[in-house]
C-alpha cells in the first residue's frame, strides 16, 4: 500500500489531530488523501471500503455508530481523552468549585448559560440534575462556534460566566479556564478518541506503522494547541501538525 485514504469530521479539532497523524504516515513515504463530510457521508464511505485510516471516532459513545460490524473497521489505539465539562474563567467567582456550589451562589456568576447547539443536551441534563432552573439559571442554545466566540470573550473579559465545553479545545489552549467539579457525575462526559482502521487495509499496512499508531498519544495539551494554531495563529492544519512534530507549537 503507498497510498492511505484518511477519513476525519469536519471540525477543525478533527482536522488538526488528523494532520498530527499523517506526519507519522508520511515518515513511512505513504501518500495520503484526505476524505471529510457530514456523520452519513463519512459512514457511506466507510462502508464502501473509502476510509483506510479514521481519526478519530470519540468512543464509546459519540461516534458509535461508527462501531457498526457492517463498516468493517477495527479500533486502533488511543490519541486522547475528550471529556465534557462545564468550565469558568480563571480568577472568576473563586468560591464556586463545582456545579452544587452554583446553587449557593450569591448572583456572582451569570445565569444565562450559552450552550453550544452540540451541547445542549449535556447541558440540560447538567441544569436539571442540579435543580439550576429553580436558581434562576436559563439555557440559551448557540450555534457552536457562535457559542465559542461568546467563551472567548467571557475568557478575556474575566466575566464569571459558565461555559460547557469539551476538552481539548482551542479556548483550554494557554490555561485560562478551570473546571466545576461534577459531584453527582452526571455530565459523564469522558470518552477515548480511536482511531479506525480498515479491516482490509491493516492487513497491508507496516506492522511497525500499526505499532507506533497504536502508541501515539497526543493528549488534551497537543490537540487544543493544534486547533488554537490553526483558529487563532492562522496557520494550516499541517503547519501546525509541522510545528508540533518539531517541538514549536508548545512551551518546553
Amino acid at each position: 500500500m503507498t497510498t492511505v485514504t484518511l477519513g476525519h469530521p469536519e471540525t477543525i479539532l478533527h482536522a488538526a489531530a488528523a494532520a498530527a497523524v499523517v506526519r507519522v504516515l508520511e515518515a513511512y513515504d505513504l501518500e495520503v488523501e484526505y476524505v471529510t463530510g457530514s456523520q452519513d457521508e463519512l459512514t457511506a464511505a466507510m462502508k464502501a471500503g473509502g476510509i483506510d485510516l479514521f481519526v478519530s471516532a470519540w468512543l464509546p459513545d459519540v461516534d458509535a455508530r461508527w462501531l457498526d460490524p457492517s463498516l468493517g473497521m477495527d479500533v486502533l489505539g488511543e490519541l486522547y481523552k475528550p471529556v465534557f465539562g462545564w468550565f469558568m474563567p480563571e480568577g472568576c467567582a473563586p468560591d464556586v468549585a463545582s456545579i452544587a456550589d452554583l446553587g449557593r451562589d450569591d448572583g456572582v456568576v451569570n445565569r444565562n448559560i450559552v450552550a453550544p447547539e452540540s451541547a445542549l443536551e449535556r447541558v440540560r441534563l447538567g441544569v436539571g440534575a442540579y435543580g439550576l432552573t429553580e436558581r434562576g439559571f436559563t439555557i440559551e442554545a448557540r450555534p457552536d462556534e457562535e457559542a465559542y466566540q461568546h467563551a472567548a470573550k467571557a475568557i478575556e473579559a474575566g466575566e464569571a460566566s459558565i461555559l460547557p465545553l469539551w476538552q481539548p479545545h482551542f479556548l483550554h489552549h494557554g490555561g485560562r479556564l478551570r473546571p466545576l467539579e461534577d459531584p453527582r457525575n452526571v455530565l459523564a462526559g469522558e470518552q477515548a478518541a480511536r482511531m479506525l482502521v480498515r479491516r482490509e487495509a491493516r492487513a497491508e499496512l507496516d506492522s511497525d506503522l500499526l505499532d507506533e499508531l497504536d502508541e501515539l498519544m497526543l493528549g488534551h495539551k497537543v490537540v487544543s494547541a493544534l486547533e488554537y494554531a490553526v483558529r487563532c495563529d492562522g496557520m494550516s492544519t499541517d503547519e501546525a501538525a509541522e510545528a508540533w512534530q518539531r517541538g514549536k507549537l508548545l512551551p518546553r
